[in-house]
């Protein structure tokens, strides 16, 4: 039996609607000494009923030479309820019966019994009892009450990690509840009450620390949470791995432009927090036209929402995220203009700000953030390759030239990682080849290096971090190829290998990691091929697959992904809908 049991009242109740039709069983069974029915002489439907539950009475062992048998498990009254049901079709289901009656139906197989008991069992579902009710359905085979009694209890956990039933949970049904999306609570705080609580219980649960706080989000927490309260629990300061996990916390506190280098588990919201994890997509082409749309889209339910557009068409630009903030810089006007403009997209109010120009007009540039200042890298400004760079910081508005490249590139693919920025690949030549070169970039010597170069050559490639690795993805590869080609720098390995490649050639496509997943949205398959396609690929399985498709096909756009509240009203015309994923 569960360790935990559904509390219902004893009120007698006799509700006619969970009657369980008289024709819900039927079919003849053979009887326990093997003789069989003569179909001329078929049994009365009643009579088959008691030769349904006859089935599940011993008769091949000693028992059925015995002239009493208890039945373990089966009281008398849950019994004598079957038995009526055997030959009436009817049994009256009420709270003093259907636990013990439920269980019953269970070990003799009367499903239908069993049926309506779970039915009622749900109807009766309070934050006292849901944890229980889900225990006891588990245990006795009722997947439509195990899935509304886990659902209720999730939804309410505000509510249920404060009774009784919460304190009395396994290990393994805690750590099911913590782990899940779906948990309902205000702030993570109260999540970590509810384990802390389950935890100092007992003593021996002590044991347990590591795992349930692994599945608590402390990076979602207040920074003054963290200090105040949890750094003061014994439970995390005797813990090397908790103390890890507060650390990692802080980190992803502290180091905004770095939190895509810091995606685990604990920092996706829940769903209960009302803040979900999108990509924006900003300008670039569609079938050589130059575009304003800035769109957002939610991988979890697929739909794209049009935001602020920017106040001018640009393509071959670049796009970062700090935090919540984007910084756009560079590109090319419709008039094939290079652009030295940088502005500012503040998602809360869904505008966008003119900050101060680069030094340089760059397009086709790189564009990263690292440790708080905007990098932008190469790129060109009308008659030749760049090899200059330059850095922004955003506090003082300010953009200033650091030491240049080895090698003048344009369409590099460009990534920070452990505080390095590495340049991929690019085109060094007029007709756009792409090189294997990967350049890196020490800010705080203000130097550059190589690491070994890529597998392949490239240029307008993507690429991204991820779990602490670089994919670089795509682009152009010979004079007349693009590439679904894939491939993976490990830092710790210095060394690149090759990963399953896309489904479709993708040249200049936009990126964003969510959840651990890796998006590509959109490219060039050929001079005359535009795609709208979003793929997604799994690091764990190695595979790539179609997953959605953009509201119009482009290419040299650029992409991020943040994490926004659902309630945040758009503000472009004709769009009053809020970003709102289900």
């Amino acid at each position: 039996m569960p360790s935990v049991r559904p509390r219902l009242c004893c009120r007698t109740v006799a509700d006619p609607a969970l009657a369980v039709p008289h024709a819900c069983l039927a079919g003849s069974m053979s009887g326990g000494n093997g003789a069989a029915l003569d179909p001329a002489n078929a049994p009365s439907r009643g009579e088959r009923r008691v030769l349904r539950l006859h089935r599940h009475m011993p008769t091949g062992l000693a028992e059925s030479r015995q002239e009493r048998v208890t039945l373990a498990g089966v009281d008398a009254s849950s019994l004598g309820l079957l038995l009526s049901y055997a030959y009436t079709g009817e049994v009256r289901i009420c709270r003093a019966n259907v636990q013990a009656l439920l269980a019953a139906a269970d070990l003799l197989d009367v499903p239908p019994v069993r049926q309506a008991c779970a039915r009622f069992l749900q109807s009766q579902l309070d934050v006292s009892n849901c944890l229980g009710m889900h225990c006891f359905a588990e245990a006795h085979a009722c997947p439509e009450l195990q899935r509304a009694s886990l659902d209720f209890a999730l939804q309410h956990f505000a509510s249920v990690w404060q009774q009784e039933e919460f304190g009395a949970l396994t290990s393994d049904k805690l750590l099911e509840l913590l782990a899940s999306d779906r948990l309902n609570a205000p702030r993570e705080e109260t999540v970590f009450q509810a384990s802390l609580a389950w935890l100092n219980r007992t003593a021996d649960r002590r044991q347990y620390a590591d795992k349930v706080f692994e599945l608590v989000r402390f990076p979602l927490m207040s920074p003054y949470y963290i200090h105040d309260v949890v750094e003061k629990q014994s439970l995390i300061s005797e813990s090397a791995i908790c103390q890890r996990l507060v650390s990692e916390a802080k980190d992803f506190m502290l180091l905004q432009d770095r939190r895509g280098e810091l995606v685990s588990p604990r920092t996706r919201p829940r769903y209960s927090s009302g803040i979900t994890e999108v990509i924006i997509a900003v300008g670039g082409e569609d079938d050589k036209v130059v575009l304003r749309s800035v769109e957002c889209y939610g991988p979890q339910s697929g739909q794209w929402k049009a935001l602020a557009c920017l106040p001018f068409a640009v393509s071959k630009h670049g796009l970062v995220v700090s935090g919540n903030t984007l910084y756009m810089a560079g590109g090319e006007f419709p008039d094939g203009l290079a652009s030295r403009d940088t502005w500012r997209y503040d998602p809360s109010f869904d505008t966008w700000q003119e900050m101060a120009q680069m030094n340089v007009a760059r397009s086709e540039l790189g564009l990263a953030m690292l440790d708080g200042f905007v990098f932008a890298v190469g790129g060109w400004e009308g008659s030749s390759r760049l090899d200059s760079v330059e850095g922004y910081d955003p506090s003082t508005n300010c953009w200033q030239f650091v030491a240049p490249m080895r090698m003048a590139v344009t369409s590099p693919a460009v990534v920070a990682l452990d505080g390095l920025l590495y340049v991929t690949g690019g085109a060094v030549l007029e007709d756009g080849d792409g090189i294997e070169l990967v350049q890196v970039y020490n800010p705080k010597m203000d130097t550059w290096s190589e690491v070994p170069p890529m597998q392949i050559a490239r240029s307008g490639s993507a690429a991204c971090v991820l779990k602490g690795k670089i994919y670089v993805i795509g682009g152009w590869h010979a004079s007349t190829e693009n590439t679904n080609k894939v491939e993976c720098y490990d830092p710790a390995q210095n060394s690149w290998h090759m990963c399953a490649p896309m489904i479709e050639r993708r040249y200049r496509p936009g990126v964003a990691v969510v959840d651990g997943k890796i998006y590509v949205l959109g490219g060039e398959e050929g001079w005359d091929r535009y795609h709208d396609t979003i793929e997604r690929y799994d690091d764990l399985t190695d595979t790539w697959e179609i997953v959605g498709e953009m509201p119009t096909s482009r290419s040299w756009l650029s992409c991020v992904s943040i994490q926004i509240h659902q309630d945040i009203r758009t503000s472009s015309p004709g769009s009053a809908e809020p970003y709102g994923y289900e």
